[in-house]
């Protein structure tokens, strides 16, 4: 997807963003992606932890064909979920609509992420559309710091700028999983998420729509485990588990 040209960076960066992506699409081994089965739940926001802990933070990344990847591994998570980051390529708006759904559909709350939010149990935030999101500690909490700051391998948000915020701020007490998705975004970042200590995920290349961006990650080192999308959101919670993050 290669949105209309607006801000600062995006002009003079169009013709570079497009012969990137026409490379990468040249490259990627496109599947139909599987049928959505749509459960409507009511959201369930849930309290911040009263013991000033919460189960390790799960980040997740995604490009090409990841709405559906995000929408099959949030639909099979339970309403006590830890928080989660996540960032999907796609432009400013249609973030907000994918998070507005997303709300509809699962017993969590699913909110487009804005700056200074609260990171907790509970609640999924998504990156806003040409705004990198980070992970930051201020004070006893953990907030989301949202800037416009150059791309990253021509994308805003970048999965990589994510990744590499949570590798700093809690280190080991986090998971990233990487879906599918076009590039390599989101490798790099995960290898430093593994390097730090997390545990680390990359989608199987059956499973994915375009296996790129795992695959540069499994390439690189920075998947600790490679698994079908089926399996995903089990492992995430498994893991999060063995993880505590203290405030």
């Amino acid at each position: 997807m290669l949105a209309k040209p607006s801000g600062p960076y995006s002009v003079g960066n169009l013709g570079a963003t497009l012969a990137y992506k026409i490379r990468a699409a040249a490259r990627a081994r496109l599947k139909a992606p599987g049928a959505l089965v749509p459960v409507q739940h009511t959201p369930v926001p849930l309290p911040r932890p009263s013991n000033g802990a919460a189960k390790g933070i799960i980040a997740i990344g995604a490009s090409t064909g990841g709405t559906e990847a995000i929408t099959q591994v949030l639909m099979h998570l339970p309403a006590e979920i830890p928080p989660i980051l996540i960032t999907q390529h796609m432009p400013p708006v249609f973030t907000g609509y994918f998070a507005e759904r997303l709300n509809k559909m699962c017993p969590f709350e699913v909110k487009e992420a804005t700056d200074s939010d609260e990171v907790v149990a509970g609640r999924v935030l998504i990156a806003p559309g040409d705004y990198h999101m980070l992970l930051s500690r201020r004070g006893s909490s953990l907030r989301i710091r949202t800037d416009q700051g150059p791309q990253v391998c021509y994308q805003r948000p970048a999965v990589d700028v994510m990744f590499a915020s949570i590798a700093d701020v809690v280190g080991k007490e986090a998971v990233g999983a990487l879906l599918t998705g076009m590039g390599s975004d989101g490798a790099r970042g995960l290898l430093k998420m593994r390097e730090a200590g997390a545990s680390t995920i990359a989608q199987d290349e059956e499973s994915c729509i375009v296996f790129g961006m795992p695959r540069e990650a499994i390439r690189l080192g920075g998947a600790e485990q490679v698994l079908p999308l089926s399996k995903i959101a089990a492992a995430l919670l498994a893991r999060s588990e063995q993880r505590t993050v203290r405030f």
